[in-house]
């Protein structure tokens, strides 16, 4: 019983419908003036234009129905996808049938808010027996995760323009969307922020003396040279070449209840964007979260990074690591900062939902 109920289900997700245009209303009044004034008036011409105005009707149908039919769908789009851009993607159709050419022919992505959408539909106005037609369209992801069904439908209003038929078609495939990385409001100052406090983290941290320079905010004075900040009449700080790449040491925590979701959503955006980021800028990105341990360049690209996050999901856990990176630039994403105070990041920047907030209207509301 069950199987006959998904087979119905299936008949009826993929039927033909039909949808009335203008011109189909009009000729269709045209249709029962003619009927009425042919039955009033027992005009056998006016019976024989009933007839042709019918004809023509029961014509448009069948050949609508013909264009629509033994057609293939497949769409191919990269290997790197983030939500929320628009991506090229390749459209295939194809007409199975030997000889009968399909005629105006449209191709749109189904809308829903969990399907991808294409930015405009493609137009086939021939496609001939046996033969593949190819575009470049323009798609996008609405969200993050793993889609494994992505629905499209082919429409034709050919020959008269009475009746619009579409088809739906569903492709069955499975794509890894990665998370937005376009900046959000807030993102980029927050990016900059970073940058600068990891220059000024890996600052001095080498044996070999470099140069002398003005002092900067926020920096340890134990590298003051006093001899030269007396002489210049300001301070004047020793700066000693770096030894070692810069590392950031990320931590995602998955431990976030149910009314922080959205936050959660949020958060993953913000790791994403930073992550792509400061690998662009030849940081080393040590990322970390409940059983999950990803350092890049060493064990792969930052595309293994993001594909943990396309499809990472919060998670109860018991305790918190401490840190791994002695020297590093610890960074820590959580709802809840003292427990890894208590487990030894005190020295990290904690984004907490107070700290991140929700930008208005929810995540997904801005646009890059």
């Amino acid at each position: 019983m069950r199987k006959r109920w998904q087979q119905l289900r299936g008949f009826w997700g993929h039927r033909v419908r039909y949808r009335v245009t203008r011109v189909g209303l009009l000729f269709t009044l045209a249709v029962l003036v003619a009927a009425f004034a042919a039955i009033v008036s027992a005009n056998n011409l006016l019976f024989l234009i009933l007839a042709a105005m019918l004809a023509t009707m029961l014509v448009s149908g069948l050949v609508s129905r013909l264009c629509l039919a033994a057609l293939e769908l497949d769409f191919l789009v990269p290997e790197h996808v983030s939500a929320g851009r628009y991506v090229p993607g390749r459209l295939f159709v194809r007409n199975q049938k030997r000889l009968m050419p399909s005629f105006s022919v449209r191709v749109e992505a189904i809308r829903d808010p969990d399907s991808p959408s294409l930015k405009s539909g493609v137009y086939f106005p021939l496609i001939a027996g046996r033969a593949t037609l190819e575009e470049t369209v323009d798609v996008k992801f609405p969200r993050r995760g793993a889609y494994r069904q992505n629905g499209f439908a082919f429409s034709t209003a050919f020959p008269f323009g009475f009746l619009e038929k579409s088809a739906r078609v569903t492709l069955r495939r499975d794509t890894v969307v990665y998370p937005s990385i376009d900046p959000h409001p807030g993102f980029d100052d927050l990016l900059l922020g970073i940058s600068g406090e990891i220059e000024t983290h890996y600052r001095g941290l080498g044996k070999d003396f470099y140069r002398i320079r003005p002092y900067e905010a926020l920096e340890s004075a134990r590298h003051v040279d006093w001899k030269a900040s007396a002489r210049v009449g300001a301070l004047q700080v020793r700066e000693f070449a770096r030894e070692q790449e810069q590392t950031v040491e990320m931590f995602l925590d998955r431990d976030v209840p149910f009314a922080l979701d959205a936050w959660f959503e949020h958060a993953l955006d913000c790791c994403a964007f930073l992550a792509w980021r400061l690998s662009n800028q030849g940081v080393s990105v040590h990322f970390r979260s409940q059983g999950f341990d990803f350092r890049q360049p060493e064990d792969g690209d930052i595309y293994s990074i993001l594909k943990y996050l396309a499809l990472v999901y919060p998670q109860r856990s018991e305790g918190t690591d401490p840190p791994r990176e002695d020297n590093s630039y610890k960074m820590v994403f959580t709802p809840s900062p003292d427990r890894f105070m208590e487990a030894g990041w005190m020295d990290a920047r904690i984004l907490t939902p107070g700290v991140l907030p929700l930008p208005v209207g929810g995540p997904g509301t801005a646009e890059a």
